[in-house]
């Protein structure tokens, strides 16, 4: 089994994204807009509810509560590399 790098920074952006340091020195920025019309994921358009992400132990992943979570691996795969603050608008579209 592939192992993926673990997150070791995080912290919720506007427009319902997280930004997501990895172990490896690697950025990403991951968003969920299109998750927030499913469930469990619905209930993070409370943007309270959002910004209380945090990492979970170990690094293997971002929690909300006991119901909604992200595996570093989503995180990983999914989002979008940056390497300038500059890329985060040119990359990443809002919400």
């Amino acid at each position: 089994m592939e192992s993926y790098p673990r997150i070791k920074y995080l912290e919720p952006l506007a427009n319902y994204r997280l930004f997501v340091i990895f172990d490896t020195g690697d950025i990403k920025v991951y968003s969920l807009a299109e998750r927030l019309q499913s469930e469990p994921f619905k209930v993070l358009q409370d943007e309270q509810l959002f910004n209380k992400a945090h990492i979970a132990n170990g690094g293997y992943g971002v929690i909300w509560n006991d119901e909604i979570d992200l595996s570093e691996y989503e995180l990983w795969i999914k989002g979008v590399e940056v390497s300038k603050v500059s890329e985060l608008v040119e990359k990443v579209p809002a919400f």
